[in-house]
């Protein structure tokens, strides 16, 4: 019994202490958090939209048109919506022969949906290449930041929703960042063993310069 009072004698203040900071903080909760797209990013995301300024609109989307060979992303930037819902969508449209290149997405993991036609699917480790033909109805995950890539394998048009881990997933095209740079075609040829002529032809191609 002397043990239990010494117990409760010791926890007491620690308790009184903890149910007075809490009683001290106040905790702002809140539904959602649209995006304030005139003021900057952050690391966590855009400031929040003053609450009477929030619209319908804000969680509406309607600019998942269909187009030949194109993908078409509503991310944070045009649906603010999203903002800190981790969650972003995109439609892709290949006709035949059509491709998404070589690409990552640094800050999200990617759930691709296959609605109409055939793609064929995959993403490149260290060690492997997993890759897998689509039909309607079937999925396919692309791991965060692992380089991947569709392209049209059927005989008609494709298309294909993805949804992404978070509101502003971004995007890195593997030519583009290759080729669309301003290095030297010499420093590219050097590094990536690719005879400069060819550099020259695909810095044409992408942009790049040097």
């Amino acid at each position: 019994m002397r043990m239990i009072l010494h117990i409760l004698v010791f926890l007491f203040p620690l308790l009184t202490l903890t149910l007075t900071c809490h009683a001290s903080t106040t905790i702002t909760i809140t539904d959602f958090c649209v995006a304030n797209l005139l003021l900057p990013d952050t690391p966590s995301g855009y400031p929040c939209k003053p609450l009477a300024n929030v619209t319908t609109n804000d969680f509406a989307f309607s600019g998942f048109v269909p187009f030949n060979v194109a993908t078409t992303s509503a991310s944070v930037t045009n649906f603010p919506g999203l903002n800190g819902l981790g969650i972003s969508a995109a439609r892709v449209d290949m006709g035949i022969g059509g491709t998404v290149p070589m690409h990552t997405h640094a800050r999200a993991t990617e759930l691709l949906i296959m609605v109409q036609g055939q793609m064929t699917a995959g993403f490149i480790t260290p060690n492997a290449v997993y890759m897998e033909t689509l039909k309607p109805g079937d999925l396919f995950v692309f791991p965060q930041g692992l380089l991947h890539f569709q392209y049209n394998s059927g005989e008609g048009n494709a298309t294909a929703f993805a949804a992404y881990s978070s509101p502003d997933p971004g995007l890195e095209l593997l030519d583009v960042l290759l080729f669309g740079n301003n290095l030297t075609s010499q420093t590219v040829s050097r590094t990536t063993l690719i005879n400069v002529l060819e550099v020259k032809r695909l810095k044409a191609l992408f942009g790049g310069t040097g």
